[in-house]
């Protein structure tokens, strides 16, 4: 199972290196979001984008159009903004996930006193670590709907936290599309 997940990853690593977003596919996704919203999705680097319309699309091919859900796809990202990561980087986290995946947690603990003076290496597992409750907040100050703001917050935990049924088949759906995308 660890081997079919980093060869996943790796494929998906050269696909955002060779990644050409069709002006077209933005065009639509501008109108998807507000100026502000789209001022955040813009701020991605380039194959964080691809990775969000590739949710997106999906989510879409299999009839999901709820509005919230759709915003939630192209935005569940944006914590990431936070430390940019170099191609290296994110392999790094990749593999360590799949492989030492409690490893990379503890290196992904931030501590109180934040992470500046911190290497880079240890800030690219902080960052996978946190990227959904910090994207949550961007978004927040972009104007999403609190729904938005907690499918965000909750897409990469394993499990759903405090939320309805309704709430808990969209953090459902985003999270299968997220991992297969």
């Amino acid at each position: 199972m660890k081997f079919v997940r980093i060869l996943y990853r790796v494929r998906q690593f050269w696909r955002t290196v060779l990644l050409k977003i069709d002006p077209k596919e933005l065009e639509r996704v501008q109108g998807r979001l507000t100026p502000a919203q789209w001022t955040l999705f813009r701020q991605l680097q380039p194959g964080e984008q691809e990775h969000a319309v590739r949710v997106l699309r999906k989510l879409l091919e299999q009839g999901d159009n709820q509005p919230d859900l759709l915003v939630a796809a192209l935005l569940h990202d944006v914590g990431k903004l936070r430390y940019r990561l170099n191609p290296f980087e994110r392999a790094m986290v990749v593999v360590m996930q799949a492989i030492l995946p409690k490893q990379a947690r503890r290196w992904g603990y931030l501590p109180p006193a934040g992470w500046e003076g911190m290497p880079g290496w240890r800030k690219a597992f902080i960052l996978a670590e946190h990227h959904a409750e910090w994207g949550a907040e961007m978004a927040h100050h972009a104007g999403v709907s609190p729904l938005v703001e907690n499918l965000i917050r909750q897409h990469q935990l394993p499990h759903s936290h405090g939320v309805e049924e309704a709430e808990n088949d969209l953090l459902h759906k985003l999270r299968a599309i997220d991992n297969d995308s």
